[in-house]
């Protein structure tokens, strides 16, 4: 595994590589979720191909509100972590290598990131936008693969890329959960134990949902009992709980056979911010 931390090292590694790059972009504090986006990279980039992982703690994406210094960066586990998966890019840049000193220029988007956690965390997505843009810049790769646990930011992604003509296709890749179904995320060590044992009820509700729907409950009562179900799980503080269409994030209209619906959920617990999504099969009986 090569380990850069400079745009001319990346360019260099870039150059050898005979196939395909695929390409993993992450924020380290790394755990098996991680390891299974990896996993899929290489798979991906067949045994002629690179894998590129990179990790930086993003500042554009982090509010004011926001302890940027409280994020995990356990160096040398993740390079460990990498080093066994078979990662043969790893890039670790710091500030200074990603923005200049009088960086006046971001890519933002004005439609998907406008709701759920866009509302909640004011610039967040000016922030992913313009770092994941840069990151493809640097490493070039063919296919980048993204979680589909944190899926608003999948699809704003998916959004930058169709609308800045990048020649990248976009993997999600299905979110990896802990036995008791919570979905895995470096937020999770900070859960104190009681709330690490309430967690897993936000999986719970969003499992019923998705049998109600099965069931033939209505999109507007689904949403309803989704919200009570989360409501009432002890400590808990419920950001939102919405059923959309899952490429535009917008609330569910008429549906057709090619409508599929997606339940995003962020519930606070523990003082910790949990993230999490199901896919909501659709029929006649779910129209609002």
């Amino acid at each position: 595994m090569i380990t850069a931390v400079t745009t001319a090292a990346v360019a260099s590694w870039r150059r050898k590589t005979v196939g395909k790059v695929v390409f993993v972009p992450t924020m380290g504090a790394l755990h098996s979720g991680h390891a299974a986006l990896i996993q899929r990279a290489r798979r991906l980039a067949g045994k002629d191909g690179g894998v590129a992982v990179s990790i930086f703690v993003n500042p554009t994406q982090f509010g004011p509100s926001e302890d940027l210094s409280r994020y995990p960066r356990p160096i040398r586990a993740d390079a460990a972590l990498c080093r066994s998966e078979g990662v043969d890019l790893l890039f670790r840049p710091d500030v200074r290598e990603m923005y200049a000193s009088d960086v006046s220029v971001a890519v933002s988007e004005k439609s998907l990131s406008l709701r759920f956690e866009g509302a909640e965390r004011p610039g967040h997505f000016d922030g992913v936008c313009t770092v994941v843009a840069l990151l493809f810049q640097m490493i070039r790769p063919e296919i980048a693969v993204f979680g589909e646990k944190d899926w608003q930011q999948l699809a704003v992604i998916r959004r930058m890329v169709r609308d800045l003509k990048f020649p990248i296709r976009i993997a999600g890749h299905p979110i990896v959960r802990e036995e008791d179904g919570l979905a895995l995320s470096s937020r999770n060590r900070f859960l104190p134990a009681g709330a690490r044992a309430m967690a897993p009820r936000i999986f719970q509700a969003l499992t019923a949902a998705a049998m109600e729907a099965e069931a033939g409950t209505k999109h507007a009562s689904l949403e309803r009992q989704l919200r009570r179900d989360l409501g009432r799980i002890p400590g808990a503080t419920l950001n939102y709980a919405s059923i959309v269409e899952e490429t535009t994030l917008e609330p569910l209209g008429r549906i057709t056979s090619q409508t599929k619906a997606r339940a995003l959920v962020a519930v606070k617990l523990g003082g910790v911010r949990l993230l999490d999504n199901l896919a909501i099969p659709l029929g006649n009986s779910l129209a609002p």
